[in-house]
């Protein structure tokens, strides 16, 4: 089946899932790339709203992610919600890099492309499909509260596993019919 038949296009306001749930319980894979080369990897947290104007998402992803490379080349993204039933096959696009493997064949997930050439799932739920707005250090000194700069310090040791907040336009949107 294409893309089309799977999926339906929605407004980014026609959401319907808790986005507390599915940036903070739910896991997600964030892909970039074309279907001639292309990786994922597991999200947590991030969030929705408004930026500039536009509808816009927001994730934080280590520095030294090979996802966060290719977007940087592509400038375009996706963020692939799943069912519960999908999380194990999910957690395996965090248990190694694509950089050194060849993950995306090994994943028990079917990839898709979608309409503007982006890559996601045919497993997914909900697709958003994003163009890079802007990545901004997740360095401690960029934060006020001395808590999360604790946090931050205390998680990220090492300097390469700092993350990136990552933001991005709401292109397209994409529920599964």
């Amino acid at each position: 089946m294409s893309f089309e038949q799977l999926f339906k296009e929605i407004s980014p306001e026609a959401i319907s899932d808790n986005v507390f749930t599915l940036t903070g319980k739910d896991l997600y894979a964030i892909t970039a790339g074309k279907q001639e080369h292309y990786n994922s990897m597991v999200g947590s947290g991030g969030g929705f709203g408004l930026i500039f104007r536009k509808p816009a998402t927001w994730c934080f992803i280590r520095e030294d992610r090979y996802t966060l490379e290719l977007i940087q080349k592509e400038q375009t993204y996706t963020l692939s919600y799943f069912p519960q039933k999908y999380k194990e096959k999910m957690l395996f696009l965090g248990s190694k890099t694509g950089r050194d493997s060849d993950k995306m064949r090994e994943v028990e997930l079917t990839s898709i492309q979608t309409p503007s050439s982006d890559m996601s799932f045919r497993e997914a739920k909900l697709v958003i499909e994003c163009s890079l707005t802007a990545l901004i250090p997740g360095l401690p000194d960029y934060f006020c509260k001395q808590e999360t700069k604790n946090y931050i310090n205390e998680a990220y040791r090492e300097e390469k596993a700092y993350r990136k907040i990552v933001f991005g336009d709401i292109t397209h949107v994409w529920a599964k019919k």
